[in-house]
């Protein structure tokens, strides 16, 4: 999910927007530092100390001015309720959830993908969200050490630095932390509970299914095995085992065939899917090439012939934003299992 465009531009041009957009250098300061004022004033829950990727920040304040980078983070705040605390937003993956719409619709939009370093400081943010590694590219300027030299305080979604692996629980943090950091607290566990419940509600359909969470097509013990197409057509770029989406697999009562691969994605050959033999493919949804292309692909091609799947054209659809650490993740868990197991939710 990092192979993403974006622009590079002259270095005098970001320093004196870096200058402009952030204020007056105090005496001796670096160009493009915050100028020195008052402290704020006290905010009651805060100073929010908060570790993230290896980067420690301590917040005197809720920010104000936030910017998000990619569609799950701007999901999140949205469903917390901040919109009035965003700046701008950018890079949608696929369509934003009608019930985060006319939120979605009163934040400024500042770029189809991610913005030049020249945007993102004429939103003026004081907190930029990123959901990929790619949002904070050192190489285009967006760099997290640079950001905070220009006084912007930052932080990255978890699943692009897990420290154990990706699950629900660590979604969990992540609604949390930032419930933290913007003073929501409350927000962030009613979110919570919310998600719970939709992951309690698929797991009781699948236990009365009987242990192992599932069955296959015509009713084999065991989980299905599932196979995630997400692009590629000399080789498929696939969900390994270190996401999210390798637990929501789990939860939708499947077993993801490639979890053995240690990444949250990884590319493997069209072979090696036909020799581990997928019962069901699931096709990630976005971009320019749609799912219905995706999986005319996948029929015509020669090496998945005798593939379970593709004999019995037995696919699934979820849109990317529903499959990586966002509050559509326990969501994209029914949807999977609906259509992993479609009679146990008739």
């Amino acid at each position: 999910m990092t192979r993403r465009r974006s622009r590079t531009l002259p270095l005098l041009a970001s320093v004196l927007l870096l200058a402009a957009g952030c204020g007056t250098a105090p005496p001796g300061g670096p160009p493009g530092a915050p100028a020195e004022g008052p402290p704020p004033a006290a905010v009651a829950g805060f100073p929010v100390t908060v570790v993230n990727c290896g980067v420690t920040t301590t917040y005197r304040q809720p920010p104000r001015r936030a910017v998000t980078m990619n569609q799950h983070v701007t999901e999140i705040m949205l469903a917390l309720g901040l919109e009035k605390s965003m700046a701008g937003t950018a890079f949608l993956d696929d369509r934003v959830p009608a019930r985060y719409e006319a939120a979605y619709k009163s934040v400024k939009v500042l770029a189809e993908e991610y913005p030049s370093y020249e945007a993102l400081l004429s939103a003026e943010p004081d907190f930029v969200y990123g959901g990929f590694d790619s949002a904070f590219d050192a190489k285009e300027g967006r760099g997290r050490e640079t950001l905070a030299r220009a006084g912007i305080q930052t932080y990255l979604n978890l699943e692009a630095c897990p420290s154990g692996p990706v699950t629900m629980d660590l979604l969990e943090e992540e609604i949390r932390t930032i419930g933290r950091i913007f003073g929501v607290n409350g927000r962030a566990e009613t979110r919570v509970a919310e998600m719970r419940a939709v992951l309690d509600g698929v797991r009781r359909r699948l236990d009365g299914a009987g242990e192992g969470g599932g069955a296959g097509e015509g009713g084999e013990a065991g989980p299905v095995k599932v196979f995630v197409y997400d692009s590629g057509d000399k080789t498929a770029f696939t969900a390994g085992g270190a996401g999210i989406g390798n637990d929501m697999i789990t939860r939708a009562g499947g077993v993801n065939l490639f979890a053995d691969l240690d990444k949250a994605f990884g590319d493997v050959s069209f072979e090696q899917v036909a020799e581990r033999a997928p019962e069901v493919i699931v096709i990630y949804d976005y971009g320019d090439r749609t799912a219905a292309d995706k999986k005319r692909f996948l029929l015509a091609n020669p090496a998945l012939k005798d593939v379970p799947a593709i004999k019995e054209q037995r696919f699934a659809v979820l849109p990317l934003s529903a499959t990586v650490l966002g509050v559509r993740a326990p969501e994209g868990v029914e949807s999977l299992a609906r259509q992993l197991r479609p009679e146990l939710f008739s």
